[in-house]
């Protein structure tokens, strides 16, 4: 009777151990990831400002024109704080990123944030967009083939990724300009509705950069998703379940499917970086008024600060999508080791 009663007695502290042990892992894995992505942002935004300070750009010397005198273009380099010393230009640079601001344009005198806040949606659907239907190919594709090993569904899935993984982002949205300006011109093939304006224009203007530049991230995403899946579906959890009689819809979906979804992730992540890049480059072919429009004509002009505000953003947006992939991937293998 005593050894029942102070067990229970102990019944909380050790809930309470046990429940410590099992955030902990997780605890420690978004503290990593934080720290992973904070150091990579820090090293990606330097080396951005010092290639800005090394291009040699001088905007007061092409402000003033010819005829200016050194003093003149002096005076103008201190306006503009180009006589600081470089340590001290990035961390007044990087410290007003934090609070959303980036300078003036050294041209129009325009905020960059300014000229940022009305290209940065039209990206970011583009991006969001292309990794909306990456994720849906490439889940659709992979678990069809997987589930059909063998047959026909999955020697189509296979062609269907092996072509889409070597046609370039920019191939692809030529392609589909063509498509849809003659043959089949359902979508818009040029310009940019924002969703305020028309949501069903807005959806509609997407469907081809979003089509174009998913490509290879969804066959990516589809093969891995497909060798993980295969595998799985031989575990001994999932033989075990079709034994009891589960359904082979319910088998997929809601035991193996979460499991084997992991290098699917995996592969997401590593695409991330290049889904928002070629975003950049998709919109201008696209000739939508987004990130790519505006470091473009800012490279050409030399104006460094508004070039090193995109790609602040255009870091900043791979960083936290990557947190974001990070996270789940963590998740999901914890997932893994409940049901191991």
């Amino acid at each position: 009777m005593t050894t029942t009663v102070t067990a229970e007695a102990h019944a909380p502290e050790i809930e309470d151990v046990l429940s410590a042990r099992r955030v902990w892992p997780a605890l420690r894995t978004v503290l990593a990831t934080l720290g992973t992505a904070v150091t990579v942002f820090v090293l990606a935004t330097f080396a951005t400002f010092a290639l800005g300070a090394a291009s040699g750009s001088n905007p007061a010397a092409v402000a003033l024109g010819e005829v200016a005198t050194q003093e003149d273009i002096d005076r103008l380099n201190h306006v503009f704080g180009l006589d600081r010393p470089f340590l001290v230009r990035y961390s007044d640079w990087i410290s007003g990123a934090v609070i959303g601001d980036l300078g003036s344009s050294w041209f129009t005198t325009i905020p960059v944030a300014d000229s940022i806040a009305q290209a940065f949606p039209v990206s970011l659907s583009i991006a969001g967009g292309a990794i909306l239907l990456a994720l849906l190919f490439g889940f659709a594709g992979g678990t069809l083939a997987a589930v059909t090993r063998g047959g026909v569904i999955d020697r189509a899935v296979t062609l269907a990724t092996t072509v889409s993984a070597t046609v370039p982002a920019f191939v692809a949205a030529i392609a589909l300009i063509l498509l849809f300006a003659y043959a089949i011109p359902i979508f818009p093939v040029a310009g940019y509705v924002p969703p305020e304006k028309d949501l069903g224009a807005w959806l509609l203007c997407l469907v081809l950069p979003s089509i174009a530049l998913s490509l290879d991230a969804g066959a990516d995403i589809a093969r891995q998703l497909r060798t993980s899946l295969v595998g799985t579906l031989q575990e001994n959890f999932t033989i075990g379940a079709r034994v009891h009689g589960l359904s082979p819809t319910r088998i997929v979906l809601r035991h193996a499917l979460p499991i084997a979804s992991t290098p699917a992730l995996s592969a997401l992540g590593v695409h991330a970086p290049r889904l928002i890049g070629g975003a950049v480059i998709t919109e201008v072919i696209f000739g939508m008024p987004g990130l790519g429009q505006l470091a473009n004509r800012a490279a050409l002009q030399g104006d460094i600060p508004v070039v090193q505000g995109v790609l602040l953003i255009t870091i900043a947006m791979v960083v936290i999508i990557g947190v974001i992939i990070n996270l789940v991937i963590a998740r999901t293998g914890g997932a893994d080791r409940s049901a191991a």
